[in-house]
């Protein structure tokens, strides 16, 4: 039933959203998912990353038919660009036959294959479907909040040494090599994430067993949640609303070079009608600190790969210099995604030991203080400005007792059973 709910509930979702994109006056989801199939694609990663998901539910040589098929359709839909002069771009491609796998899995195929070309085809086409949804809601957060509270939150900021100006500095001493491999680091997040789930799921369409618990779920409940927050706590950044690219509404042209003064008095601040409130919580800090755990042991408990395990602390450290060394984020804006991540990860993580009292208070502590946060950052700005040894240390050690009590929940239980063994 609840399958069912959830498959009519996605094209209501998407023709609100296009109604609502459609008045406003901004693309929406429905038109872009047709430029995907007929036009340009708005994305050249986001639909080779669905198919690349979709073909694990698919035996190898149909994987390899697949492939292949995606392969010649974008090379002709980008040949045809070209030669009209439009700009290079692929995508059209992986679409058109993730669409046919599904097509052809419903109506030609039956059985395991079936079954595990339908799940895989789903997971693909949802990861895309999310990307559009996505893409409205950040319109929405523009229209819905005009006013942004970024005042409130570079204040609570202060508490943890301004850590955006420090690391902008940074990254501009270090010139633009650097600064060139984090920007692709932050914007090919769902790359890193298609590696690890491929490598999760890699003996599904062998086995036909599906893992109760992989990346991909982690990522979509995420991404469903953690946005409502941009409405809840408008904030840009501190690019826009202390930086050049504030186009006349910022405070200053503080960002890199001159962290601002205290203000005591500080308040909700007009601002553009263009530039996504997509700051509190960090999505890219969730979803990268997601990959990393994610990379710590395969599914069934042993240690994983050293190579993934790397590729994992590699994302996550460079995400989180990329957020802040670019003017994105705020220091706590991190701090409030990692901790939602964390209190996600405990809620859907290893399902077969069901909801006992050592996941009620994982996830009941992580809402908590996750909630307690946001409250901080916007009502006690100015005291945690003005004691911000006292207050940056309570931000952090609330951040260290959530990851504390996740790694003994499911990092450390797993590594004692593994010794006993």
């Amino acid at each position: 039933m609840w399958v069912v709910a959830g498959v009519l509930a996605v094209p209501v979702l998407l023709v609100t959203l296009q109604v609502v994109a459609a008045v406003q006056g901004f693309q929406g989801p429905l038109e872009s998912m047709w430029q995907d199939y007929a036009g340009t694609p708005k994305s050249m990663t986001v639909p080779w990353a669905g198919l690349v998901l979709a073909l694990v539910g698919l035996p190898m040589r149909r994987r390899l038919i697949a492939a292949g098929a995606a392969v010649a359709i974008d090379a002709v839909c980008a040949s045809a660009r070209l030669l009209a002069g439009a700009p290079f771009s692929v995508g059209n491609g992986p679409v058109i036959v993730l669409t046919a796998i599904a097509v052809f899995a419903w109506w030609r195929w039956d059985g395991v294959v079936r079954r595990n070309a339908l799940h895989a085809a789903a997971l693909g086409a949802l990861l895309i479907l999310a990307t559009k949804v996505g893409d409205v809601w950040l319109h929405v957060t523009t229209t819905a909040r005009p006013q942004v509270w970024d005042e409130y939150v570079i204040l609570a900021d202060h508490a943890l040494g301004d850590p955006s100006w420090v690391v902008g500095r940074v990254l501009d001493a270090l010139g633009p090599a650097v600064s060139a491999v984090l920007h692709w680091v932050y914007i090919e997040l769902p790359v890193a994430a298609i590696v690890v789930a491929v490598w999760q799921l890699r003996r599904v369409a062998d086995s036909g067993r599906w893992p109760t618990h992989y990346l991909v779920r982690t990522f979509l409940v995420l991404g469903l949640i953690g946005p409502l927050f941009y409405v809840l706590f408008p904030v840009v950044g501190p690019m826009f609303a202390f930086g050049a690219d504030g186009n006349g509404l910022q405070l200053g042209n503080y960002w890199p070079g001159v962290v601002p003064p205290i203000d005591r008095n500080p308040a909700a601040l007009p601002f553009d009608t263009f530039t996504p409130r997509n700051c509190m919580p960090s999505m890219h800090t969730a979803w990268a600190l997601s990959v990393f755990l994610h990379t710590r042991r395969d599914l069934s408990g042993a240690r994983a790969p050293v190579w993934l395990r790397s590729m994992g602390t590699f994302w996550l450290f460079g995400t989180l210099a990329a957020t802040l060394g670019f003017g994105y984020h705020y220091g706590v804006d991190l701090v409030a995604g990692a901790v939602l991540c964390l209190t996600v990860e405990s809620a859907l993580r290893e399902p077969e030991r069901g909801w006992g009292w050592f996941r009620i208070r994982l996830v009941a502590a992580g809402a908590v203080v996750f909630a307690a946060l946001l409250v901080c950052f916007r009502y006690l700005a100015v005291p945690m400005a003005e004691y911000p040894v006292l207050s940056g240390t309570v931000v952090l050690a609330a951040l260290a007792g959530i990851a504390a009590a996740f790694h003994a929940t499911w990092f450390a239980r797993r590594d004692n059973f593994l010794v006993r063994a």
